[in-house]
């Protein structure tokens, strides 16, 4: 069986770290789409600050097309035997097209309300948190022009978090648990499927 790469994909603050924390604390390779324009710039010897990294994240789009963020992540895959990885923050469809040219995808969409990022984005430490309503959804808009919305409605699984951390940990390892071991899960997908058509009698 070829490579899989699990693809955690979401709006901002809907939990795509903490996600993919999950993937990381069974011994999984995450891959970040940050930290492959972090890299970019060190080698273009460019201050990794916010409005760099974002004029660079345009201008390699731009120059090589929407996926030109996976491309340069397909190298890296291709020195490694794992059997799955994953890779958090697509933004477009065309990554998940370049992705596919070689590897088996499955997106896993993480969702919360807007209400629940905006105050989880308010509470972060990070410069790029949004200062009011208006940031927000200013954010929100660029990401969904940039194409992420067409990539969550194509999604394999939906994970919600609107609970607690604990609460999303754990649907994440189930989702991660049946990624890995689907003919393990497949009794008790179908234990479920006989469960429902019992309740629908």
């Amino acid at each position: 069986m070829g490579k899989t790469v699990l693809v955690i994909v979401g709006m901002p603050g809907a939990g795509k770290s903490l996600a993919s924390g999950v993937a990381k604390s069974i011994g999984l390779r995450v891959f970040v789409s940050g930290d492959i324009i972090r890299a970019e710039a060190k080698k273009r010897a460019l201050k990794p600050s916010k409005e760099n990294l974002g004029r660079l994240m345009l201008a390699l789009r731009r120059e090589e097309g929407m996926g030109a963020v996976a491309k340069r992540l397909v190298p890296i895959l291709e020195l490694r035997k794992d059997r799955l990885v994953v890779y958090e923050g697509a933004r477009n469809v065309e990554e998940l097209d370049e992705l596919r040219k070689r590897y088996r995808v499955i997106i896993v969409a993480i969702h919360a309300s807007q209400q629940s990022r905006f105050e989880r984005l308010l509470k972060r430490k990070r410069s790029d948190r949004p200062r009011n309503s208006k940031d927000f959804s200013e954010r929100d808009q660029r990401e969904l022009r940039v194409g992420v919305g067409k990539v969550i409605a194509l999604a394999d699984r939906m994970v919600e978090n609107e609970d607690t951390k604990e609460d999303l940990k754990r649907r994440m390892k189930r989702v991660l648990t049946s990624t890995l071991n689907p003919s393990e899960s497949a009794p008790s997908q179908r234990r479920k499927s006989a469960r429902r058509k019992t309740l629908t009698k």
